[in-house]
C-alpha cells in the first residue's frame, strides 16, 4: 500500500466544452449590438459634419462681413458654401463638401439654401437627415443663426 495517489491537475474535456459554449453564446449576443452602435455613431458623425458646415458658413459671414449661402444639393450629396455677390461681383464658391452617399437630406420648407448675413442672422431652414434608418432634424434659427440638431 504505500504511496498516496497523485492528484491530477488540469481541466476535464467536459469543463472545456462548457466554457467554450458559454463564450460562443456571449459572442453571438454581443456582436449585433456592436453593429447597431457603430451605425448610430456613424449617422451622428455625418449629422455633426453637416451642422458644422452650417456653423462654419455663419462664422465666415460674420468674420468677413459678407453674406454667405450654404447650398445643399441632396441628389449629388454635396454642400457648398458660397459668398453672395456684392455690387457687380459674381457668386464665389468658397468650399464644397461631399456628403456620405448613405446620408439622405430632405429640406423641410422646400428650399435647399440657407443664407447667413454679416450680423449672423439666417434664413429659416430645417433639414431632415436620414442615415441607416436613423433620422435627425437640423434646424437653423432665423433670429440667432444658431444651428441645432436632434434625433427624431
Amino acid at each position: 500500500m504505500g504511496r498516496p495517489s497523485e492528484v491530477a491537475r488540469g481541466f476535464t474535456l467536459l469543463e472545456l466544452i462548457v466554457t467554450l459554449a458559454v463564450l460562443a453564446i456571449a459572442v453571438a449576443v454581443v456582436t449585433p449590438a456592436i453593429g447597431r452602435g457603430t451605425a448610430a455613431l456613424q449617422a451622428r458623425a455625418e449629422v455633426a459634419g453637416f451642422a458644422a458646415t452650417l456653423r462654419h458658413a455663419r462664422e465666415r459671414a460674420i468674420n468677413v462681413q459678407r453674406t454667405h449661402l450654404v447650398v445643399v444639393d441632396p441628389k449629388e450629396h454635396r454642400v457648398a458654401i458660397v459668398s453672395a455677390p456684392t455690387g457687380g461681383e459674381e457668386k464665389e464658391f468658397r468650399e464644397t463638401r461631399a456628403l456620405s452617399p448613405k446620408l439622405t437630406i430632405e429640406p423641410a420648407q422646400g428650399s435647399s439654401e440657407v443664407s447667413f448675413d454679416a450680423r449672423g442672422l439666417a434664413s429659416a431652414a430645417s433639414f431632415k437627415l436620414t442615415s441607416g434608418g436613423i433620422v435627425y432634424r437640423v434646424k437653423v434659427d432665423p433670429l440667432t443663426g444658431r444651428v441645432r440638431s436632434a434625433r427624431e
